[in-house]
């Protein structure tokens, strides 16, 4: 075992080994900063390079490239608004308030150094896993996965707040999205209207920038400033960033922990366990009433877990041959092609191997995120560019990004359509993190409802793992209930002996309920789909119609309580402005129209220049310069990734 040990630091060691890793963390770099890409699409630019490389050579680039995009896609999660990746939509919340906030270097600096400890974590939990993991992961069945998909259900309770109806009825929503496309149990097809696009679902890519990045994009367009209020403390926060990390240096330990586990159960990596963690984040806080606006607990807890994460869904894969992402895999693929078989094999005769793969992953956590801390300053002044400028080329790059997820049309006009929605909850205060929730959970507990009650009957539900995760959701929705129940009692006693004086500030249980035009919109709009959709989905099976009605249940019957107990408090009513938005949100579409009918590349060109032009009011050469980089852009990552742009009747005669 020691010889094994010794020949794997060998390796790790060679100088072609890292000259080969430091290219992946590069790579991983790049792709991880531009949006939507995320590592499945760098993994696949590594691919081909790999026929005739000497194994422990190309998996030290693999796993460089795999241990950075975590880390990597914070600039853009941070500074954009913009997911970098399905893993760090969360990171949005709390990361890019910090941002506006003038505290953008702090949030990085903090971010990188949570994931590369993280990563380590992950790593070592890795090395540990390799030997005992087998009989873990195989005890593990549909009906534990299912309560798995639950418990992070039960994470809506802890990101709704005060509103938990109204983060109900967005769950609820975003179940029933998550169920359009061919029922798993029948292969019956729900709420595709015929349109060809949604056979197969909307993709997550598709819904995290609708839901999070347009709106974000819109409300920056509408103040017309720069993305920080304060610019002149951006470059002062990356020590403070630092001290954050080993402040709570305890939920960095317990969310990298969180993350290992949970990536090593194929379908809950990724875009799950950044909101599980962001969710324990909360609900282990004292303080929670700076969470969603620049708590920095919300970006360092979703930055530990996602590399811990992607380290522990190498386990499923190196043993079992089955991808725990994603990104895993197409690694998968990458194992294939060096010849190397995932299961025993990889721990009877290429142990070594195995070995290097993990201490690679760990080597190349430090380095990224030595290089990214090396990067947080300068990338942060990006911050201080007024809005407008960066606007459209944030907006193609969307686009891009959205394109990227089934290379069709509809990803653009699926984008715009939860771009709406994304407005509506945003203007209106409504959880998007509850809604993203509801859409990535419903396939996989779906699935696993099916296969347990099919495999197992009703003792599927009274295995000993089945009780503690039930256990585990109980305790995660109930707590926080006792736990400001408790803190009223004490409020309570403590204010017994005066009376509370005019003017003074009322309690904050007595605080009245305001709804604006926005909130009746989206629940006459919600009681309107359930009341249809119920309707719609009559002619499906009990088994084929299970999810999608027990999601227009929750829905409905939210909006329903929501409403009543709005009334019987007898709301105020708010001002909610909204007419910016909408002729941003109607230019969006005009923009997509533009684009089938003449080309992305052609009409991305244009859109820019006439925006920075006549809009941002940049000089012609500037102007020119920016808009003739967005051409290339798309012109080279076309032929890097083979991509057919929607070509209109342009494109082809400009671009070939």
């Amino acid at each position: 075992m020691f010889d094994i040990l010794l020949s794997s630091l060998g390796q790790l060691f060679t100088l072609h080994h890292l000259l080969y890793m430091v290219v992946g963390v590069l790579v991983g770099l790049v792709v991880g900063i531009i949006p939507g890409l995320g590592g499945i699409a760098g993994m696949a630019l590594l691919l081909p390079f790999l026929y005739g490389m000497e194994p422990s050579v190309a998996l030290g680039m693999l796993m460089g490239l795999v241990a950075v995009i975590p880390t990597g896609d914070t600039f853009a999660s941070v500074l954009l608004g913009i997911p970098g990746s399905s893993a760090s939509q969360a990171t949005v919340i709390d990361g890019f308030s910090l941002a506006k906030r003038g505290q953008a270097a702090r949030a990085l600096s903090s971010a990188f150094l949570a994931s590369m400890i993280g990563g380590l974590i992950g790593a070592a939990v890795l090395t540990g896993f390799i030997l005992i993991a087998r009989p873990v992961v195989l005890s593990f069945s549909s009906s534990e996965l299912f309560m798995l998909t639950l418990l992070g259900l039960s994470m809506v309770a802890v990101l709704s707040g005060r509103d938990l109806l109204k983060g109900l009825a967005a769950c609820g929503l975003g179940l029933l999205v998550g169920t359009i496309g061919m029922a798993p149990a029948t292969g019956e097809f729900r709420l595709n209207f015929e349109i060809d696009y949604l056979y197969d679902g909307i993709p997550l890519v598709v819904i995290g920038l609708g839901i999070f990045a347009l709106p974000e994009i819109i409300d920056l367009l509408v103040k017309r400033g720069a993305i920080a209020g304060e610019p002149a403390r951006l470059g002062k926060g990356w020590r403070q960033g630092i001290q954050d990390v080993g402040q709570h240096r305890g939920l960095v330990a317990r969310c990298a922990g969180i993350g290992s586990l949970l990536g090593t159960i194929p379908g809950l990596a990724g875009s799950v366990v950044d909101w599980m963690t962001y969710g324990h984040a909360v609900q282990s806080a004292k303080d929670k009433s700076q969470f969603g606006q620049g708590d920095i607990r919300g970006v360092i807890a979703p930055e530990s877990a996602n590399n811990a994460c992607a380290c522990g869904a190498m386990v499923p894969t190196l043993l079992f041959g089955v991808p725990g992402s994603g990104t895993a895999a197409v690694f998968l693929g990458g194992l294939l092609l060096l010849g190397l078989q995932p299961g025993v094999s990889m721990i009877e005769t290429n142990l070594d191997l195995t070995y290097t793969i993990i201490w690679s992953l760990a080597l190349a956590n430090i380095i990224g995120a030595a290089l990214c801390l090396g990067l947080a300053r300068p990338v942060a002044s990006l911050t201080r560019v007024p809005f407008v400028i960066l606007a459209p080329l944030i907006t193609v790059l969307i686009m891009f990004a959205a394109f990227q997820a089934t290379r069709s049309p509809g990803d653009l006009l699926a984008l715009g359509a939860i771009g709406v929605l994304g407005v509506l909850f945003k203007q209106a205060g409504w959880s998007r993190p509850a809604f993203l929730i509801g859409f990535v959970l419903a396939p996989g507990a779906e699935a696993y409802f099916y296969q347990a009650v099919q495999f197992q009957g009703s003792a599927a539900f009274m295995r000993p793992g089945v009780l503690i995760i039930g256990a585990l959701i109980l305790a995660a929705l109930f707590l926080p209930m006792f736990r400001q129940l408790w803190r009223k009692l004490r409020s309570t006693d403590t204010e017994q002996a005066p009376a509370a004086g005019a003017g003074e500030t009322p309690a904050a249980g007595s605080k009245p309920i305001s709804i604006g035009g926005i909130d009746l919109v989206i629940f006459a709009a919600l009681l309107g789909i359930a009341i249809y959709g119920w309707f719609h989905l009559a002619d499906l099976t009990l088994l084929g119609g299970l999810m999608p009605r027990l999601a227009l249940a929750i829905m409905g019957i939210a909006c329903l309580l929501e409403i009543l107990r709005s009334l019987i408090r007898k709301p105020t009513w708010q001002h909610q402005p909204l007419l910016q938005q909408v002729v941003w949100l109607v230019g969006f579409f005009a923009l997509v129209g533009v684009i089938l009918t003449f080309g992305l590349i052609t009409t991305a060109t244009l859109f820019c220049l006439a925006f920075l032009m006549f809009i941002a009011r940049l000089k012609p050469w500037v102007t020119i310069t920016m808009s003739a980089g967005v051409a290339i852009f798309l012109v080279s990552m076309a032929k890097v990734l083979t991509l057919t742009y929607p070509s209109g009747f342009i494109d082809p005669w400009l671009f070939g």
